[in-house]
Protein backbone atom coordinates (compact mmCIF):
# COMPACT_ATOMS: atom_id res chain seq x y z
CA UNK A 1 0.00 0.00 0.00
CA UNK A 2 1.02 3.30 -1.13
CA UNK A 3 0.61 5.90 1.96
CA UNK A 4 0.80 9.46 1.73
CA UNK A 5 4.47 10.08 3.21
CA UNK A 6 5.32 7.22 0.69
CA UNK A 7 4.20 8.95 -2.61
CA UNK A 8 5.38 11.95 -1.31
CA UNK A 9 8.78 10.69 -1.34
CA UNK A 10 8.54 9.46 -4.27
CA UNK A 11 7.50 12.42 -6.09
CA UNK A 12 10.18 13.94 -4.29
CA UNK A 13 12.38 11.46 -5.47
CA UNK A 14 11.83 12.03 -9.23
CA UNK A 15 13.42 15.11 -8.97
CA UNK A 16 16.28 14.65 -6.49
CA UNK A 17 18.03 11.61 -7.21
CA UNK A 18 20.62 13.11 -9.00
CA UNK A 19 21.67 14.78 -6.02
CA UNK A 20 22.04 11.74 -4.13
CA UNK A 21 25.49 10.28 -4.13
CA UNK A 22 26.53 7.93 -6.85
CA UNK A 23 28.02 5.39 -4.48
CA UNK A 24 24.78 5.28 -2.22
CA UNK A 25 24.01 1.68 -3.45
CA UNK A 26 26.04 -0.94 -5.06
CA UNK A 27 22.56 -1.90 -7.16
CA UNK A 28 20.32 1.21 -9.15
CA UNK A 29 16.62 0.19 -7.81
CA UNK A 30 13.58 1.44 -9.39
CA UNK A 31 11.86 3.76 -7.25
CA UNK A 32 8.72 1.75 -7.12
CA UNK A 33 11.15 -0.76 -5.32
CA UNK A 34 12.26 1.00 -2.03
CA UNK A 35 10.29 0.64 1.23
CA UNK A 36 8.77 3.89 2.97
CA UNK A 37 12.21 4.23 5.18
CA UNK A 38 14.23 3.78 2.22
CA UNK A 39 12.41 6.87 0.51
CA UNK A 40 11.82 8.85 3.10
CA UNK A 41 15.70 8.46 4.03
CA UNK A 42 16.73 9.41 0.14
CA UNK A 43 14.49 12.50 0.08
CA UNK A 44 16.21 13.45 3.61
CA UNK A 45 20.07 12.66 2.82
CA UNK A 46 19.16 15.08 -0.75
CA UNK A 47 17.08 17.74 0.87
CA UNK A 48 18.78 18.16 4.56
CA UNK A 49 22.39 19.56 4.56
CA UNK A 50 24.57 16.76 6.12
CA UNK A 51 26.28 17.44 10.02
CA UNK A 52 29.71 16.37 10.75
CA UNK A 53 30.58 16.55 14.20
CA UNK A 54 33.75 14.21 14.17
CA UNK A 55 36.72 13.69 11.41
CA UNK A 56 36.58 10.45 9.82
CA UNK A 57 40.03 10.12 8.99
CA UNK A 58 42.26 8.23 11.74
CA UNK A 59 45.23 9.99 13.46
CA UNK A 60 43.96 13.91 12.45
CA UNK A 61 43.49 16.34 14.14
CA UNK A 62 41.15 19.32 13.10
CA UNK A 63 42.11 22.65 15.00
CA UNK A 64 39.18 25.34 14.55
CA UNK A 65 38.92 29.17 14.95
CA UNK A 66 35.49 30.46 15.23
CA UNK A 67 34.19 34.20 14.98
CA UNK A 68 36.84 35.94 12.85
CA UNK A 69 38.40 37.78 11.29
CA UNK A 70 40.35 39.51 13.92
CA UNK A 71 43.45 40.56 15.18
CA UNK A 72 45.01 37.28 16.48
CA UNK A 73 44.47 35.58 12.99
CA UNK A 74 47.99 36.80 11.92
CA UNK A 75 49.75 35.46 15.51
CA UNK A 76 47.58 31.83 14.76
CA UNK A 77 48.81 31.37 11.23
CA UNK A 78 52.23 31.92 12.19
CA UNK A 79 52.29 29.25 15.34
CA UNK A 80 50.63 27.03 13.02
CA UNK A 81 53.48 27.01 10.48
CA UNK A 82 55.99 26.60 13.56
CA UNK A 83 54.25 23.14 13.62
CA UNK A 84 53.42 22.52 10.16
CA UNK A 85 50.02 22.18 11.26
CA UNK A 86 47.12 23.34 8.96
CA UNK A 87 43.63 24.77 10.45
CA UNK A 88 40.31 25.55 9.32
CA UNK A 89 38.57 29.25 9.83
CA UNK A 90 35.12 29.60 10.43
CA UNK A 91 34.38 33.22 9.60
CA UNK A 92 31.81 35.34 10.20
CA UNK A 93 31.60 38.87 7.93
CA UNK A 94 30.06 41.36 10.96
CA UNK A 95 30.69 40.00 14.26
CA UNK A 96 33.98 41.00 16.05
CA UNK A 97 34.95 43.22 12.81
CA UNK A 98 33.93 43.82 9.44
CA UNK A 99 35.55 41.19 7.21
CA UNK A 100 35.63 43.55 4.02
CA UNK A 101 38.57 45.77 6.10
CA UNK A 102 41.55 45.75 4.72
CA UNK A 103 43.38 44.55 7.92
CA UNK A 104 40.92 41.16 7.18
CA UNK A 105 41.28 40.90 4.10
CA UNK A 106 44.84 40.49 4.11
CA UNK A 107 44.43 38.18 6.89
CA UNK A 108 42.20 36.07 5.02
CA UNK A 109 44.23 36.03 1.79
CA UNK A 110 47.09 35.34 4.54
CA UNK A 111 45.33 32.14 6.00
CA UNK A 112 43.82 30.88 2.75
CA UNK A 113 47.43 31.22 1.10
CA UNK A 114 49.10 29.29 3.82
CA UNK A 115 47.01 26.22 3.02
CA UNK A 116 44.34 26.75 5.76
CA UNK A 117 40.51 26.18 5.05
CA UNK A 118 38.16 29.35 5.30
CA UNK A 119 34.78 28.25 6.04
CA UNK A 120 31.45 30.30 6.72
CA UNK A 121 29.92 31.10 10.30
CA UNK A 122 27.36 32.94 8.72
CA UNK A 123 27.28 36.99 8.81
CA UNK A 124 26.29 38.15 12.05
CA UNK A 125 26.41 35.35 14.14
CA UNK A 126 22.58 34.86 14.88
CA UNK A 127 21.58 31.62 15.89
CA UNK A 128 19.80 30.13 13.23
CA UNK A 129 16.72 28.75 15.20
CA UNK A 130 15.56 32.29 15.70
CA UNK A 131 15.70 32.89 11.98
CA UNK A 132 13.82 32.79 8.98
CA UNK A 133 14.97 30.66 5.99
CA UNK A 134 15.17 33.77 4.26
CA UNK A 135 16.74 35.36 6.82
CA UNK A 136 19.27 32.49 6.77
CA UNK A 137 19.88 32.16 3.26
CA UNK A 138 20.89 35.76 3.35
CA UNK A 139 23.19 35.29 6.67
CA UNK A 140 24.87 32.20 5.01
CA UNK A 141 25.04 33.89 1.21
CA UNK A 142 26.48 37.56 2.65
CA UNK A 143 29.72 35.55 3.87
CA UNK A 144 30.20 33.49 0.13
CA UNK A 145 29.50 36.85 -1.60
CA UNK A 146 32.39 38.00 0.64
CA UNK A 147 34.47 35.35 0.29
CA UNK A 148 34.40 35.18 -3.36
CA UNK A 149 34.94 38.55 -4.00
CA UNK A 150 38.39 38.17 -1.21
CA UNK A 151 39.17 34.96 -1.98
CA UNK A 152 37.63 33.86 -5.25
CA UNK A 153 36.16 30.70 -3.53
CA UNK A 154 32.72 29.60 -2.10
CA UNK A 155 32.95 27.49 0.65
CA UNK A 156 31.18 24.25 1.33
CA UNK A 157 31.72 24.14 4.54
CA UNK A 158 29.25 26.45 7.24
CA UNK A 159 29.34 25.99 11.49
CA UNK A 160 26.09 27.56 12.90
CA UNK A 161 26.54 30.15 15.77
CA UNK A 162 26.53 28.38 19.29
CA UNK A 163 25.93 25.29 17.28
CA UNK A 164 22.48 25.66 16.84
CA UNK A 165 20.43 24.23 13.77
CA UNK A 166 17.27 22.45 13.47
CA UNK A 167 15.75 20.66 10.67
CA UNK A 168 14.79 23.94 8.48
CA UNK A 169 18.38 25.34 8.82
CA UNK A 170 19.57 21.90 7.15
CA UNK A 171 17.41 22.55 4.57
CA UNK A 172 18.46 25.94 4.05
CA UNK A 173 22.18 24.45 4.10
CA UNK A 174 21.85 21.96 1.69
CA UNK A 175 20.12 24.37 -1.00
CA UNK A 176 23.20 26.72 -0.98
CA UNK A 177 25.30 23.58 -0.96
CA UNK A 178 26.86 23.20 2.48
CA UNK A 179 27.97 20.75 4.82
CA UNK A 180 27.28 21.82 8.48
CA UNK A 181 30.27 21.63 10.82
CA UNK A 182 30.10 20.88 14.69
CA UNK A 183 32.58 19.51 16.91
CA UNK A 184 33.75 16.99 19.38
CA UNK A 185 36.36 19.39 22.15
CA UNK A 186 35.58 22.55 22.81
CA UNK A 187 38.73 24.32 24.55
CA UNK A 188 35.85 26.57 26.59
CA UNK A 189 37.47 29.57 25.97
CA UNK A 190 33.96 31.37 24.63
CA UNK A 191 32.17 30.31 28.00
CA UNK A 192 35.60 31.37 30.13
CA UNK A 193 37.61 29.36 30.77
CA UNK A 194 40.53 30.90 31.61
CA UNK A 195 44.22 29.69 29.78
CA UNK A 196 45.45 27.33 31.99
CA UNK A 197 42.33 25.63 32.27
CA UNK A 198 42.12 25.23 28.19
CA UNK A 199 45.32 24.03 28.74
CA UNK A 200 44.19 21.78 30.72
CA UNK A 201 41.25 20.62 28.70
CA UNK A 202 44.09 19.66 26.45
CA UNK A 203 45.87 17.69 28.38
CA UNK A 204 43.25 15.57 29.80
CA UNK A 205 41.82 15.17 25.70
CA UNK A 206 46.10 13.86 24.83
CA UNK A 207 45.12 11.23 27.59
CA UNK A 208 42.49 9.83 26.25
CA UNK A 209 43.85 9.85 22.60
CA UNK A 210 40.55 8.99 20.52
CA UNK A 211 41.20 8.42 17.00
CA UNK A 212 39.87 11.87 15.93
CA UNK A 213 39.96 15.02 17.12
CA UNK A 214 37.32 18.21 15.81
CA UNK A 215 38.30 21.61 18.18
CA UNK A 216 36.50 24.06 19.05
CA UNK A 217 38.36 27.48 19.83
CA UNK A 218 37.91 31.26 19.00
CA UNK A 219 40.35 33.55 17.31
CA UNK A 220 39.25 36.36 18.87
CA UNK A 221 40.72 35.53 22.82
CA UNK A 222 44.75 36.68 22.93
CA UNK A 223 45.18 33.93 25.66
CA UNK A 224 43.59 31.60 23.09
CA UNK A 225 46.25 32.57 20.01
CA UNK A 226 49.31 32.64 22.35
CA UNK A 227 48.64 30.56 24.77
CA UNK A 228 46.65 28.01 24.39
CA UNK A 229 47.50 27.07 20.70
CA UNK A 230 51.13 26.55 21.60
CA UNK A 231 49.79 24.07 24.28
CA UNK A 232 47.33 22.33 22.36
CA UNK A 233 49.34 21.58 19.41
CA UNK A 234 52.31 20.38 21.56
CA UNK A 235 50.88 18.07 23.56
CA UNK A 236 48.74 16.83 20.55
CA UNK A 237 51.61 15.98 18.51
CA UNK A 238 53.51 14.30 20.65
CA UNK A 239 50.55 12.14 20.99
CA UNK A 240 51.26 11.96 16.98
CA UNK A 241 48.61 13.30 15.67
CA UNK A 242 48.49 14.89 12.06
CA UNK A 243 46.70 18.56 12.23
CA UNK A 244 44.44 19.20 9.04
CA UNK A 245 41.80 21.06 8.06
CA UNK A 246 38.15 19.70 8.08
CA UNK A 247 38.01 18.85 4.52
CA UNK A 248 40.85 17.25 5.06
CA UNK A 249 39.83 15.25 8.15
CA UNK A 250 36.49 14.00 6.26
CA UNK A 251 38.10 12.31 3.49
CA UNK A 252 39.57 14.73 1.46
CA UNK A 253 36.34 16.41 0.57
CA UNK A 254 36.22 19.55 -1.78
CA UNK A 255 36.72 22.94 0.75
CA UNK A 256 35.50 25.65 -2.06
CA UNK A 257 33.52 26.14 -5.44
CA UNK A 258 35.97 28.05 -7.24
CA UNK A 259 35.20 31.55 -8.49
CA UNK A 260 36.80 34.70 -9.93
CA UNK A 261 37.90 36.81 -7.22
CA UNK A 262 37.22 40.73 -7.19
CA UNK A 263 38.92 43.90 -6.97
CA UNK A 264 37.82 46.21 -4.03
CA UNK A 265 35.06 48.71 -5.19
CA UNK A 266 32.58 50.40 -3.38
CA UNK A 267 30.70 47.02 -2.52
CA UNK A 268 33.51 45.77 -0.06
CA UNK A 269 31.53 47.33 2.87
CA UNK A 270 29.32 45.94 5.71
Amino acid sequence: MFTTSRLLALSLLATLVSALPANFTERAPELGDLTEDEALSLVERATLAPVYSKCTTANTVAITFDDGPYIYNTDIVNTLKQYNAKATFFVNGNNYQCIYSTDNEKRLKAAYNAGHQIASHTWAHLDWQTLSKDKLKSEMTKVDTALTKILGVKPNFVRPPYGSYNTASREVAAANGQSIVIWDFDSGDSVGKTPAQSNKLYDDLAKKKPSTILTLNHETYSGTAKTVLPHALSVLKAKGYKFVTVAECLGNKAPYVKKTAGKRDSTWKC
